[in-house]
C-alpha cells in the first residue's frame, strides 16, 4: 500500500502506476471501474461492501470521501493499495476537503480502467439530482440506496422525477428473491389475477417496488398493507378460479409457499448482505427495464424508459447556496 498524504491527482496516477508494475497487474483484466461515494462515518461498511462486490467483479475501486467541502484549503490524502485490505483487485481511496471534494470528477477521471464501462454508487444519502454530482454523470450505470434517506418513499419519488435509463436502487435489488418465488409459484398455475396484496413494514421502498413490479406484470392493481417487522412480510395472489398463492416468511432466512391444492413448500428466504445486493447489480451494465417499470407503477410516473440516457452536468455549489442539494420539484 502507498499512503500520500496532502497530494495531487497526477501523484496517484503514479502511485496507481508503480503499484500495478510492483505487483504485475494488467487493467485489461477488469471488468468495470466501481466508484464509491461515502462519508467519513460510513467509510469502513462501504469498503467491506464493495470488497465483496469486487472479489465476483474484478475492477478498478475507486473510494470517494468528500470531507469538509467547506475547508478553507483543498488538500488530498489518498491510499493505493493492489491486492491489499480491499481484495486483489486494484483500489483507491481519497479523501478530499475544501473546493477538491466539489471537483472529485478531476481526480477521479484520470483513474478509469481504460475501456471499461463505469458504475458509481453512492453508499448514504442519495443525491436529489443526480446531475449536481460529476461522478454520476459520467457513470454508465448509477446506484443509489433510498432506503438510507431520512425519508425513503421521498427518496424513491425523487429518483422516479429524476430517473434516466441506467439508473437503480439497491431498494429494488432487495425485491430479487421475492420475485423469484412469486415466479415459482406460477410454475404449476395458470388463468387471470383477480388481484394481488403485498405486507410489509410502514414505508419500506421494498415494498412499494415489489407491488409495482406485481402490478406491472400481473395488470392489476396491487393491494400494499402495513405488517410488523422491519421488511417485507407476506404476498398474496388470488386468480379468478378462487386459487391462492401466498408467500409468506417463516422463520428468518426462510419462506412458505402456499397454493390451493397443494401441500405447503418451505424455500430459503435468506436476508442478504449489501456487498451481495452490490455484486447483483454488478452483473449487469444494460438498462434496468423491470426496475423502471416497477418504478413506474409504485410512484405514478410515466415514460422513464424513454428518457434519455445521457446525463448532463448541472452545476451547483452546495457551500455557497442556501440549500445545499435541491430538489426538482416532485408533485
Amino acid at each position: 500500500m502507498t499512503t500520500l498524504w496532502d497530494t495531487t491527482g497526477t501523484a496517484v496516477v503514479a502511485a496507481l502506476a508503480a503499484e500495478r508494475r510492483l505487483a504485475g497487474s494488467v487493467s485489461a483484466g477488469l471488468a468495470l471501474t466501481l466508484v464509491v461515494v461515502v462519508d467519513e462515518s460510513h467509510v469502513a461498511e462501504a469498503e467491506a461492501a464493495a470488497t465483496r462486490a469486487a472479489a465476483q467483479h474484478p475492477c478498478r475501486l475507486l473510494v470517494v470521501v468528500r470531507r469538509r467541502p467547506d475547508a478553507p484549503e483543498s488538500r488530498l490524502d489518498a491510499e493505493v493499495l493492489i491486492g491489499g485490505r480491499l481484495g486483489p483487485g486494484e483500489a483507491v481511496v481519497m479523501r478530499m476537503y475544501g473546493r477538491l471534494a466539489l471537483h472529485a470528477e478531476s481526480v477521479v477521471l484520470p483513474l478509469l480502467a481504460p475501456d471499461a464501462p463505469v458504475v458509481t454508487w453512492w453508499y448514504g444519502e442519495p443525491p436529489n439530482l443526480i446531475a449536481h454530482d460529476p461522478l454520476g454523470v459520467f457513470a454508465d450505470r448509477r446506484i443509489t440506496d433510498s432506503w438510507l434517506s431520512a425519508d425513503p418513499m421521498g427518496a424513491l419519488h425523487r429518483r422516479a422525477h429524476d430517473y434516466a435509463p441506467g439508473d437503480t436502487d439497491l431498494g429494488w435489488t432487495r425485491t430479487t428473491l421475492w420475485r423469484s418465488l412469486c415466479a415459482a409459484g406460477f410454475d404449476s398455475l395458470s388463468g387471470p389475477v383477480r388481484r394481488a396484496r403485498v405486507a410489509g413494514a410502514p414505508g419500506h421502498v421494498t415494498r412499494a417496488l415489489l407491488a409495482g413490479w406485481l402490478q406491472s406484470r400481473l395488470g392489476v392493481q396491487v393491494e400494499v398493507s402495513d405488517a410488523p417487522g422491519t421488511g417485507l412480510s407476506e404476498v398474496v395472489i388470488e386468480l379468478e378460479d378462487d386459487v391462492t398463492l401466498r408467500i409468506s416468511r417463516g422463520g428468518g432466512t426462510t419462506a412458505v409457499l402456499s397454493r390451493t391444492g397443494q401441500p405447503d413448500r418451505t424455500l430459503p428466504l435468506p436476508r442478504r448482505e449489501i456487498g451481495d445486493l452490490l455484486a447483483e447489480e454488478l452483473r449487469r451494465l444494460d438498462p434496468d427495464e423491470p426496475f423502471a417499470e416497477a418504478l413506474e407503477a409504485a410512484t405514478g410516473t410515466r415514460g422513464l424508459s424513454d428518457r434519455s440516457p445521457i446525463r448532463r452536468h448541472i452545476w451547483h455549489d452546495p457551500v455557497e447556496s442556501p440549500d445545499p442539494d435541491p430538489a426538482l420539484t416532485v408533485s
